[in-house]
């Protein structure tokens, strides 16, 4: 049975959301035992069990939108994208349209507003922070980012995330403040993105902002990581409106 996790937050009671581990599905080796991913050279029929199960143990409404991530900046609508549509971001005003984010250290944003009319999930890594997936999500949706709240779900830490200093510099080169979430670290440094996504939310006019406190690297037994394994499977995030 896969192990669910839900975000703390108080969203609205007809919006829902989960979080799945590396527990309770069928693959195996370096991909044990519930990945969701299909493109991490997992055996693809493990990888449809995997999912047939999560659907069950959610008593999902439809097949969530997977997407195909590419670490850039593009927005779907779940409802109406091709499947799997290329995007790093997906919404839905739909009832029982769930829209899903895959991972492995990179972190998984949900939102939702406070009148429990729109869902949103974000795939960030350093490559969708620096382009500014957050505010381009925000400003497509015009809608006042001060009635939204936001999770940050399970990524890498800042005490397991190791960077170069050139890409230090092109933080900081967007945004000059952006250099307290970098901490040096011999000849490289330490980023966290965790925080800098959230100072990301609250510039696009996101306050309402919870965290998920561990770390993907640094929590093998639960979660997928790619910088700690290299091959390595997918877990999912997972929003939807009932």
């Amino acid at each position: 049975m896969p192990e669910i996790l839900t975000p703390d937050w108080r969203a609205p009671p007809n919006v829902r959301a989960a979080i799945t581990t590396r527990r309770g599905g069928v693959s195996r080796g370096p991909h044990a035992s519930l990945n969701l991913g299909s493109h991490v050279e997992d055996d693809p029929e493990a990888v449809r069990r995997n999912r047939a199960l999560l659907r069950a143990q959610l008593a999902l409404p439809a097949e969530p939108c997977w997407l195909n991530q590419t670490h850039g900046t593009e927005l779907v609508e779940a409802a109406f994208a091709a499947q799997p549509p290329a995007a790093d971001a997906a919404f839905s005003r739909t009832r029982g349209q769930v829209c899903a984010i895959l991972t492995a250290d990179c972190l998984p944003i949900l939102l939702c507003n406070r009148s429990g009319t729109t869902v949103l999930a974000i795939h960030a890594g350093w490559r969708g922070l620096l382009d500014g997936i957050i505010a381009r999500c925000v400003q497509t949706l015009a809608e006042d980012p001060a009635q939204w709240m936001a999770w940050i779900g399970p990524g890498i830490s800042g005490d397991a995330y190791e960077v170069g200093p050139e890409l230090v510099t092109r933080f900081t080169t967007r945004e000059p403040r952006w250099s307290r979430y970098f901490a040096p670290l011999q000849d490289k440094m330490r980023a966290d993105l965790p925080a800098l996504a959230a100072d990301q939310l609250a510039m696009a006019g996101i306050t309402d902002i919870t965290r998920y406190a561990g770390c993907t690297a640094s929590e093998p037994e639960r979660f997928f990581s790619y910088r700690r394994d290299g091959l390595t499977g997918r877990f999912a995030s997972l929003i939807w409106l009932t």
